[in-house]
């Protein structure tokens, strides 16, 4: 118990947390405040705590997958949001000491050498997580399967709602007029490609790295009758060729890595036309460059990496792309991520008969630590929109407001 002496004091100050060890003896943290949670955290090894506080989030997600230790009074989201909360990325402390210049000097060197997603492991990192049971993304996703932020207009839509009007709120920003060509990079099971086809008449092509996405999203465009133009391939965005009106990429740079961003927005420059226009949304750090935690490096997304808007301004900015527009969609994501959270509980006898305990709770650790990352940490999501020439699009927002609700009425 002493081990997290050194480190509960300094994380739990609202609200009250108790941690039970293995022999049974108690400690609480926080100032007991009955607006906050009063959570209790069960140790059944006398391990956990080494383990937490030699790497909190590597030591506390294996633990957890592991079942060595157990909350009370609420379950693994209210617990890691909990925590997360007690030190806001707004109140500018984290109640951690700066580690030492060695572990610093390790963690940076370790976090740029998993940043490089060279062209030989992107596809396999893709796989790590995309390649998973079909079954497992019917369980939580919406009907369309958008695995991205949805868009909230209102806290109380339904996700499917929330994930049309996202949607609608992209192909807006893409100013797009039928007949078009469009390149979707990373269209994950095709349900951006087969919307922009139905609403806005324009051909697509779908890129991905994933070969269950790209199974599935042909076999979704063969059911709606339109392969001829909305084509996907398993391809490498270095590899297109040809010339694009617009280029549409949801949630792929994530997967890009610092590296290759140059080369990223390069290769996108030259695939658009002279009045071309792209619209990127990713998820992004509110912070300066950082690298991604070990935990989720090891078990969610090898590779990974969510950038700094400094990091895509500098890449993009190098290569002649004109940035017009730029949102952050600061809650939203946390919003998505609380709906699948939910339904991965509700559907848990289903995910542990695919795979097995170790994974459901896996799992339930990746949703719980991302909401809470977009509740009270540093992460948000951007959309920004480019031009290869400013006389492109209208020189107001009002285009986009008036596109989206027609999009809307659409349906």
């Amino acid at each position: 118990m002493w081990l997290l002496d050194r480190l509960l004091p300094k994380l739990i100050r609202k609200g009250r947390l108790t941690v039970i060890d293995p022999v049974g003896t108690a400690k609480s943290y926080g100032d007991g405040d009955p607006d906050w949670p009063a959570l209790t955290m069960r140790l059944h090894d006398a391990k956990v705590a080494r383990d937490i506080i030699r790497d909190p989030r590597l030591g506390a997600g294996e633990a957890y997958m592991d079942g060595r230790y157990s909350i009370e009074g609420g379950d693994i989201l209210d617990f890691v949001t909990f925590v997360r909360a007690n030190r806001p990325w707004e109140s500018g402390d984290y109640g951690l000491k700066r580690p030492g210049a060695v572990r610093s000097l390790t963690t940076s060197i370790v976090g740029r050498v998993n940043r490089l997603n060279q062209r030989r492991s992107s596809r396999a990192n893709v796989a790590h997580h995309y390649d998973l049971s079909d079954r497992l993304y019917d369980l939580f996703l919406d009907r369309d399967r958008q695995y991205s932020c949805a868009y909230w207009t209102d806290p109380a839509n339904s996700l499917e709602q929330a994930q049309a009007d996202k949607l609608a709120h992209i192909a807006a920003k893409l100013h797009l007029s039928a007949g078009q060509k469009v390149l979707d990079i990373g269209c994950g099971w095709g349900g951006m490609a087969l919307y922009l086809n139905r609403t806005c008449d324009v051909d697509v092509l779908g890129i991905t790295l994933s070969e269950e996405q790209l199974k599935v999203a042909r076999e979704r465009a063969a059911a709606a009758g339109v392969s001829e133009r909305v084509r996907f391939e398993l391809c490498d965005y270095r590899d297109v060729t040809g010339q694009f009106d617009r280029i549409v990429s949801v949630g792929m740079f994530e997967h890009v890595g610092p590296p290759n961003y140059r080369e990223f927005f390069r290769t996108c420059h030259n695939r658009l036309t002279s009045q071309g226009v792209m619209l990127l949304h990713t998820i992004g750090r509110i912070n300066k460059p950082g690298t991604t935690d070990a935990w989720t490096r090891k078990y969610i997304f090898p590779g990974g990496y969510s950038p700094s808007l400094s990091e895509i301004m500098k890449a993009s900015e190098r290569n002649k792309l004109m940035i017009t527009d730029v949102e952050v969609l600061r809650l939203h994501y946390a919003y998505t991520l609380r709906e699948w959270y939910k339904r991965v509980q509700d559907k848990q006898a289903e995910i542990e008969a695919l795979y097995d305990a170790r994974f459901f709770r896996m799992w339930s650790f990746y949703l719980a630590g991302a909401t809470a990352a977009f509740e009270s940490g540093g992460m948000v999501n951007f959309q920004l929109q480019y031009s290869r020439d400013r006389h492109t699009l209208p020189i107001t927002r009002d285009y986009m407001h008036e596109a989206e609700q027609a999009l809307r009425a659409k349906g």
